[in-house]
């Protein structure tokens, strides 16, 4: 009898799975923060026999090479693929036994990567499950243009005979396990639901309803920015990502903040927006420790800066310690919890700017009043429709262009408010006069200012 058990990444949108029968198992794209991996195996009493990757990732650290050292597991890395440590590569058909009656068997899946593999759990010759990786993902596939720019139609053709492949490989009752897609910027689109089989996206995945040249015209059209700190990457998984140390860092006082504030390191406050907006240390950045912390953090701060975490408590430094080790941002140079007013220097007073809503901002232009609105979303968001007269820079490229926002009290939104709220204190940080909007862009409509669409 097999199992697979479900890791979920949240903040990345990504999944890991293990999987096997009673005494035996293969972790397939394990994150870089191994320990939950191998509670996990000791939980279910099966040993770790193989670590499998389906492809070198682009938008996280690997704890593969880690976890297959620690466990003394054989380490499935695709052939094609070029690291620079000892592996057992894997070609498209070969197979490994995972436990009686459990083999697990490769599939070549190129498109996400030119060496991308899928991997096919068997019980006794019959596919039970597919782990899919950045190929077959829920209602879309992984995106095409993450490895070399001149290669992208190409993967995106690969891609969709990659689904073919899949689909005409395996029953409808088999269970699609994909890595990317529930959040990922890995994924060429956003997945709808939970969960699939080969059945499901028979019917409803672009891959296998469109032809090649439709899906690869509409993958292309569809694909948005990519997060800046991908670019590091996958030259950390090919080199072998060293341990990671998830150990408490240094305790800051207020002179320690200040000073790390002037040498030009970035001070990042991880409580939720509402508490930053009433009171925060003057020229920290607000990344909220429930948003998507790792994602934005990553592809915001210049690479390498030196980070200072800020926190209500320990234990929510110690989470984002995790999220933020695991695309690479590793060891805190130091952190402090408690009361925002100890982080200050003695006679100095926490910073602050306000909270509104889309209605509000429609009250103070009927009023005449002269503002700044930036629109921080990204540019396929837009595009849908923005407030007329504001000015567009997406929330990543903010801190190097906010020389260009216009003099003024400037209005901030996104679509909901989380990246907003890193812009506002990014403006904040500049000693602009900055308003932080916190509501659904849907309430624009509603509070009566006028939209464009494209």
């Amino acid at each position: 009898m097999f199992f697979v058990d479900t890791l979920e990444l949240e903040g990345l949108g990504n999944r890991s799975y293990l999987a096997g029968g009673p005494d035996a198992a293969v972790v397939v794209d394990p994150p870089r923060d191994i320990d939950q991996v191998i509670a996990a195996a000791a939980k279910r009493g099966v040993r770790i026999a193989y670590v499998a990757e389906t492809h070198v990732h682009n938008d996280y650290v690997t704890g593969g090479l880690e976890l297959a050292r620690v466990t003394g597991a054989a380490y499935l890395i695709p052939a094609g693929a070029h690291v620079s440590f000892a592996h057992a590569p894997v070609a498209d058909g070969d197979t490994v036994t995972v436990d009686e009656g459990l083999v697990l068997r490769a599939i070549a899946t190129p498109g996400h990567t030119p060496h991308h593999t899928s991997y096919v759990l068997e019980e006794d010759g019959r596919g039970v499950a597919a782990f899919t990786g950045g190929s077959l993902l829920i209602g879309t596939v992984g995106r095409p243009d993450l490895v070399e720019p001149r290669l992208t139609e190409e993967l995106a053709r690969a891609q969709h005979a990659s689904a073919h492949r899949l689909a005409d490989e395996l029953d409808d009752e088999v269970p699609v396990l994909p890595t990317h897609g529930f959040g990922s910027f890995c994924s060429s689109a956003q997945a709808e639901g939970d969960a699939t089989t080969i059945g499901k996206e028979r019917e409803t995945n672009d891959a296998l309803n469109l032809d090649v040249d439709t899906f690869v015209a509409r993958t292309l059209a569809g694909l948005d920015d990519v997060p800046a700190y991908y670019a590091h990457m996958g030259p950390a998984n090919a080199a072998g990502p060293v341990p990671v140390d998830l150990t408490p860092p240094r305790r800051a006082d207020a002179e320690e903040i200040a000073a790390r504030l002037a040498a030009g390191e970035w001070v990042v406050d991880l409580r939720n927006r509402v508490a930053f907006a009433e009171g925060h240390v003057a020229g920290s950045f607000n990344f909220e420790g429930e948003g998507k912390l790792a994602t934005y953090l990553a592809w915001l701060i210049p690479w390498g800066r030196p980070v200072t975490l800020l926190a209500d408590t320990p234990r929510q430094i110690a989470v984002a310690q995790r999220e933020l080790a695991r695309v690479g941002i590793d060891r805190p140079a130091a952190a402090a919890t408690g009361d925002p007013a100890d982080w200050i220097r003695t006679g100095r007073q926490l910073a602050s700017f306000p909270r509104a809503r889309f209605a509000d901002l429609a009250d103070v232009r009927a009023r005449g009043e002269d503002v700044v609105v930036l629109d921080v979303r990204r540019n396929s968001e837009r595009a849908g429709g923005h407030i007329d007269g504001s000015v567009h820079i997406p929330v990543h490229e903010l801190h190097s262009r906010i020389g260009e926002v216009p003099d003024g009290t400037v209005w901030v939104h996104c679509a909901g408010g989380m990246r907003a709220a890193i812009a506002a204190s990014l403006l904040d940080a500049a000693d602009r006069d900055v308003v932080a909007v916190d509501d659904g862009f849907d309430a624009a409509t509603d509070a009566g200012l006028s939209l464009t669409s494209g």
